[in-house]
């Protein structure tokens, strides 16, 4: 009889990744955060420090899911105690990691939403003063504004993802 989450003990591996709680999530993480990459990389780096580590978080995270994926797709899991305990690790630390990233951006999004309130309401005889005079400078940073506003709701709920993730994994590592 099939069983929607993983037995005690049990580590799958091959096909039975993608019947069980824990592991349905790996597909669904690595949509989420490469969708959460492409659009902070499609949006001008600015501030670039701030976004630069988001760009960071989502790479890592996303070769480290495939690569665990990998591992359990392919079997390479002996020992189940260790593995287990791994599972949890690893989707602990992208849970960290992918939380600042999130609040990171969120924080610049916000940043964006002043200027993009301000420009919004400034007159075209004070746009002509200011360095942003063209419109189509004004409507990239709208733009921006926009792409980093679903960047945050996907960072959101990759966030979540790897969490939920996480608590099966721990809770399937207590019962080891």
């Amino acid at each position: 009889m099939a069983s929607n989450t993983a037995q005690a003990g049990f580590l799958p591996s091959g096909a039975a990744l993608f019947c069980t709680i824990p592991e349905i999530f790996y597909l669904v993480e690595l949509v989420f955060g490469g969708l959460v990459f492409c659009l902070v990389a499609s949006t001008k780096l600015e501030p670039s420090n701030p976004q630069a580590y988001v760009i960071f978080v989502t790479i890592f995270c996303f070769i480290m899911t495939f690569l665990w994926l990998i591992v359990f797709a392919t079997g390479s899991h002996r020992s189940r105690s260790s593995w287990a305990s791994a599972d949890v690790a690893c989707h602990g630390f992208a849970s960290l990691l992918y939380l600042s990233a999130f609040v990171l951006l969120a924080f610049i999004t916000i940043q964006y939403g002043t200027l993009n309130k301000g420009l919004n309401g400034v007159s075209n005889s004070i746009l002509n003063i200011l360095p942003i005079n063209n419109l189509s400078v004004l409507q990239a940073i709208q733009l921006n504004y926009k792409l980093d506003i679903a960047a945050v709701v996907f960072s959101f709920f990759t966030t979540l993802l790897y969490v939920i993730h996480t608590i099966f994994s721990a809770l399937r590592w207590k019962s080891v």
